[in-house]
């Protein structure tokens, strides 16, 4: 081989490792990051991936919240009216954070089926409601009796 095609050959094929490593570490990042959103009917039915991390959507099922001991840690259970799955978290609620709340929690589940949060965030106001978790809501059953019950203790102004 030429002594000028031979170098060029060396540059392309460094270029083209130092492209590869960069998309590499792109994905990489992407991935690590990627929370995938499920409901409990998703959950139920075994439709959410194993090993990641989730974030769980719904409404605090009323009278399931429980403190365990003097700790920080709580238990309550999240409804998307069709299907209800028992939440575990250590730390300190967000203030808004009620039975019948829409809530959003983020952490993994566990073989038991557990859910054990690292994160529990409440909608900020009685006119919000994140877009994940009144989808999940409208694709389970009665959703339209939770939305009314809603609507109704917020007033009417949903």
């Amino acid at each position: 081989m030429k002594h000028g095609f031979k170098q060029r050959l060396f540059i392309v094929a460094g270029i083209l490792l130092v492209v590869c490593a960069a998309v590499w570490l792109v994905i990489s990042a992407i991935s690590d990051n990627m929370r995938y959103f499920v409901s409990p009917s998703e959950i139920q039915a075994g439709i959410a991936p194993e090993g990641h991390t989730l974030r769980v959507g719904g409404l605090v099922v009323a009278g399931s919240v429980r403190r365990i001991a003097k700790g920080l840690t709580v238990r309550f259970e999240v409804t998307d009216n069709a299907s209800t799955i028992p939440v575990v978290y250590t730390g300190i609620l967000p203030d808004l954070f009620r039975e019948g709340q829409g809530i959003v929690a983020t952490g993994k589940l566990r073989a038991d089926g557990i859910f054990v949060a690292g994160e529990v965030l409440a909608k900020h106001d009685e006119n919000y409601m994140p877009r994940e978790v009144q989808e999940a809501l409208n694709k389970a059953e009665g959703a339209v009796d939770v939305g009314n019950a809603m609507r109704k203790s917020a007033g009417g102004s949903l």
